[in-house]
């Protein structure tokens, strides 16, 4: 155990991330926090992740719009246990690191 030490790397978190990175990671099917503002100007946070397709229902047809091309990621939601839309345009945070 004395050399172990060496091998420890310590890896600091950013402070700030590019919003293409974070776009990637939102889409990557991990687990993620993001904060953005919704419609009507209000701040909301979700923890969700995206490739989830055990809670859809099989007669649903879908939208009626293809919401990526909008600038949405369709996301399920952890907390409300239901999808959700992330308007891409208005992210601040992923996973608590602002973006720029």
């Amino acid at each position: 155990m004395r050399g172990l030490s060496k091998y420890k790397t310590q890896t600091k978190t950013p402070k700030i991330m590019n919003k293409k990175f974070a776009i990637q990671l939102m889409k990557s099917g991990l687990f993620f926090s993001a904060e953005f503002t919704k419609k009507d100007g209000t701040t909301r946070t979700i923890n969700g992740r995206t490739g989830v397709k055990k809670h859809l229902k099989p007669e649903s047809k879908g939208s009626a719009y293809d919401a990526r091309e909008l600038g949405y990621l369709p996301v399920y939601d952890v907390q409300q246990k239901g999808y959700r839309l992330i308007n891409l345009q208005t992210i601040t945070k992923v996973n608590k690191i602002k973006i720029k």
